[in-house]
């Protein structure tokens, strides 16, 4: 009987089952979006029973595609939006408040009291991480805090705290088994990166019981059996990872100094950087990117909170496409953006400038500017930002990127990858199968399972689909540049700069 891999692909607007084959091809897969929730100015969040409604529907439709069923899995690898916060009951498995989306910014008030506090150094050296409201820490103080009866509970052992990893194996198993790995841990803002432990400094500094926190694991492990009607028969739980984590263990950027870029709703840059944390100076975040074994890799990550979520925004805010996949030949039509320059800052800016009150802005508009004048420039506005994390990770490593590996939703937009070798005066390599967060995640799984022999083999499967070469037109990049950073610089509130 033939086995496969399922990766469960949790994203922000949608979810995702794909079922890999041993050679990493995609057999099957199945997507369904969700409803995005925005009750107030600057709040995001989803419906947790919607992430998993979701994520069922495609589970069996991914599999009902290519006839098999649970004997015909190996193992199941999830990967997901990271830093979203759920809190559920620990008999009932009920959430006690729709998720947290990592885009929110209720919390970021309280961020900025926490550094004026002088607390920003103390949580850097511990988590690696810069404070902001992106992170879940806050996110699970504010839950407990409004909801009604929400602290007691937790005080009392009776709620559960989880990102979306967590919550997807408690459905997966009827909320029998709390675990999380060691990449999402690492995202919430109080996981202390080098001694593996919920740290008690800060969960007391957060006011969170630490009887909410779910086991951690390491990322390819197996973690859990199903428990699920999905499924006729027990399937191990075997890789767990962040989508960022999950999408460099895909691109196979397994040796220190690698770099991949995804262009998914947001965009993030990671690094690998071996054995050992780097605690950036240029306001990077340090995270782990994966632990096999005993064996802990770390990473380098800028954070782009808005990146191919802008084209959403270009289709259902200004309609000036019917479908994300127009927005290619629309920018196409025009020859530059004829000094349009959109800073996409819709929810704040992220690394390396971490504004968490900058609005978005489109500038250089004249009586010639046409849509697709601000598609291009929605485009390029992604490049730019990628750019500004790139030049910031390489003051910290004190080296210069060889090249950038590529992957998610944008990075078949010939037109960005293009433009973003030339921004970048360096190599961009697209891959075959671009659906590299998903693969990560499944690559993870098998390699507990038994499935793949160990990273070697599965770094044979790694093939380029295309290479973007730099344009040789420095002076043209140079003076676009100056624009880019003019116009960022119009962004930045005053207490930032």
């Amino acid at each position: 009987m033939e086995k496969y891999i399922l990766s469960l692909d949790q994203g922000t607007s949608s979810s995702r089952a794909i079922v890999f084959d041993h050679i990493g091809n995609i057999c099957s897969s199945a997507q369904h979006e969700f409803p995005q929730i925005f009750p107030k100015s600057g709040w995001v969040e989803h419906n947790p029973h919607d992430i998993w409604s979701s994520e069922a529907s495609v589970i069996a439709e991914a599999i009902s595609k290519i006839g098999i069923n649970g004997h015909n899995i190996a193992a199941i690898g999830i990967t997901n939006q990271r830093e979203t916060t759920i809190v559920w009951d620990a008999d009932t498995g009920e959430p006690v408040y729709n998720a947290i989306v990592w885009q929110d910014r209720r919390t970021s008030e309280y961020c900025d009291r926490l550094r004026e506090e002088g607390y920003a150094d103390m949580i850097q050296q511990k988590t690696g991480l810069i404070i902001d409201a992106y992170f879940s820490a806050t996110k699970v103080k504010w839950i407990l805090d409004n909801v009604p009866g929400a602290r007691k509970r937790a005080e009392e052992g009776k709620l559960r705290f989880g990102t979306v990893d967590s919550w997807l194996i408690s459905c997966l198993t009827r909320n029998r088994v709390h675990v999380t790995d060691v990449t999402n841990a690492s995202r919430t803002m109080f996981f202390n990166i080098h001694t593996l432990e919920w740290d008690r400094e800060l969960l007391e500094l957060f006011g969170i019981p630490l009887s909410m926190m779910p086991e951690v694991k390491p990322s390819s492990g197996i973690m859990a059996y199903t428990a699920t009607t999905i499924f006729a028969h027990e399937i191990p739980i075997a890789g767990v990872a962040g989508d960022q984590q999950a999408a460099l263990f895909g691109q196979m950027c397994v040796q220190p100094g690698a770099v991949k870029n995804t262009y998914g709703t947001g965009c993030f840059l990671l690094m690998n950087t071996g054995g050992k944390p780097i605690i950036s100076k240029n306001r990077l975040l340090s995270t782990i990117a994966w632990q096999i074994g005993d064996k802990v890799t770390y990473a380098l990550e800028g954070s782009i909170f808005v990146g191919g979520s802008v084209v959403q925004w270009l289709r259902d805010g200004m309609h000036c496409i019917h479908s994300s996949e127009e927005v290619e030949a629309l920018a196409a039509s025009v020859p530059d953006t004829d000094g349009v320059y959109f800073v996409p800052a819709l929810t704040g800016l992220g690394a390396p400038y971490w504004d968490q009150y900058a609005r978005g802005s489109i500038s250089g508009i004249s009586r010639g500017t046409t849509t697709a004048h601000i598609a291009r420039a929605a485009l390029e506005g992604i490049a730019y930002q990628t750019y500004d994390i790139v030049k910031a990770m390489e003051r910290d490593c004190g080296l210069e990127m060889a090249n950038l590996k590529v992957d998610g939703g944008a990075s078949r937009n010939n037109l960005l990858m293009q433009f973003q070798s030339d921004i970048l005066n360096t190599e961009v390599l697209r891959p075959k199968v671009t659906e590299t967060t998903a693969l990560g995640a499944a690559y993870l799984a098998g390699l507990a399972a038994g499935y793949w022999k160990d990273t070697e083999e599965i770094n044979e499967q790694w093939q380029i689909d295309r290479r973007f070469h730099p344009s040789d037109d420095r002076e043209k990049v140079k003076k676009e540049l100056r624009g880019w950073h003019n116009a960022v610089s119009r962004v930045i509130t005053k207490d930032t700069i």
